[in-house]
């Protein structure tokens, strides 16, 4: 059985290399450690198909070391002690470890007095953030380099030269790519080159061939490309990237973006994620400056768990809309943060004793809730009375914003109370 065309048209030299030319350019890292035939073990980190199995490829071929791959998470001890039994024999060898924020301790253990020896050279390769997901004595021993999706341009340069290339590609074939089809292909695989390269090899040959040709539409295209790319499954670190630009998105106020990561996470089917989120997002960055923001979100989130996917993403969308165009403020953050941060660093303090518990027998004697005065029985509802500790007296953590009619109704009524405070010394 054929390799699929992505395997085949693996890079053989760094010349080859499609992208990450901050890698792998003219006087860049990585060309210069190989002119200088000074390898060290480093992990590569970024989306699928961007190159990072490209790049462990393009090493090998271009020092002529021997090139063993392996599945830091399906393949077993014994399999790293057979490279390290070629290694050994032949002398250094070049081991691409896919996976490789899942390498347990054992397989760890294993490898590292290898690393240490320069008997092998590891190449990891993971989509995770490995500052994050891997181990930290593999981390210090590696060159931690990140890869990104490759460009329109980039994706295109590889296309071109399968097309052309008789051995290993498609040069045999009698292709046409219609433009808008070059187009499509290019980015809806949001950089990913084996999506692309492999939806190229299906569309090729599922196409009959006429007058002399095998013609790729666009709509032909669109069939052999079922599933778009998209980084930031459920449990990854894209995922959290996601997340996190969707609700710096709706806090920016940019409603294009926060549809666009709201659309992502929709593809991605992580509804529970949207949902806690927009709640956060309700209180946390809309907060005072329009309460009623909050209980709109939260009749949305109970009406897209209704729903489910993919009618839930219609109220969903109301929200992020709702959410993004709402005036923000995060005053009541703020200010239990601050009240958090001072009983953390020891400023408690005391309860007054008119404010504790009375309402068991003995209290009194104690002198616990004598003096309290009860507010509603003074004209306006407020006496003049001490609330907080001895030690955190003139304290203020509510800072009021000026961002809306709710807000200002709020600092008002907070100056009256400071004004009546002053004037009652």
């Amino acid at each position: 059985m054929q390799q699929p065309l992505a395997y085949r048209m693996r890079p053989r030299n760094l010349d080859e290399v499609v992208g990450q030319q901050h890698l792998v350019g003219p006087d860049q890292i990585i060309r210069r450690m190989v002119v200088a035939k000074r390898l060290s073990s480093m992990i590569l980190y970024g989306p699928p198909g961007t190159g990072k199995t490209s790049i462990a490829s393009a090493i090998a071929g271009t020092t002529k070391y021997a090139f063993r791959m392996l599945n830091a998470a399906t393949d077993t001890k014994k399999d790293l002690q057979i490279v390290a039994e070629e290694a050994k024999m032949s002398g250094t060898v070049i081991l691409l470890l896919d996976e490789i924020h899942r390498l347990d301790k054992t397989k760890q253990d294993f490898l590292l007095p290898l690393l240490e020896s320069g008997s092998i050279v590891l190449v990891g390769a993971t989509t995770e953030n490995p500052y994050m997901s891997i181990l930290p004595a593999i981390r210090s021993r590696s060159q931690i380099f990140q890869v990104f999706p490759l460009t329109p341009d980039d994706i295109s340069a590889a296309i071109d030269r399968a097309l052309a290339d008789k051995e290993r590609g498609l040069g045999s074939y009698p292709v046409r790519l219609d433009e808008d089809a070059r187009a499509f292909l290019t980015t809806a695989t949001n950089g990913d080159l084996r999506s692309a390269l492999n939806a190229l090899e299906l569309a090729t040959l599922s196409t009959p061939e006429t007058d002399d040709e095998i013609h790729l539409t666009l709509a032909v295209m669109h069939e052999s490309l079922q599933q778009r790319a998209i980084a930031g499954d459920a449990d990854g670190d894209a995922h959290y990237d996601i997340i996190s630009a969707f609700q710096k998105s709706i806090r920016g106020s940019d409603v294009d973006a926060a549809l666009h990561y709201l659309a992502r996470l929709i593809t991605i089917g992580d509804l529970p994620s949207i949902l806690r989120r927009l709640l956060v997002i309700a209180y946390e960055d809309v907060g005072l400056a329009n309460p009623q923001t909050a209980s709109r979100t939260l009749t949305a989130i109970q009406s897209a768990e209704r729903l489910g996917l993919p009618e839930g993403r219609i109220p969903l969308a109301n929200a992020v809309i709702d959410l993004c165009l709402a005036p923000k403020s995060n005053s009541a953050m703020s200010a239990i943060d601050a009240a958090l941060a001072d009983i953390q660093a020891g400023h408690a303090g005391s309860i007054p004793d008119d404010l504790r518990d009375a309402h068991y027998k003995g209290a009194a004697a104690l002198g616990h809730g004598v003096g309290y005065q009860l507010p509603h029985n003074f004209p306006g509802g407020w006496v003049k009375q001490q609330y907080l500790p001895d030690t955190l007296v003139g304290h203020h953590y509510y800072a009021p914003k000026n961002t809306g009619k709710y807000e200002q109704a709020l600092a008002a009524q907070l100056t009256r109370l400071h004004d009546l405070e002053k004037r009652s010394k």
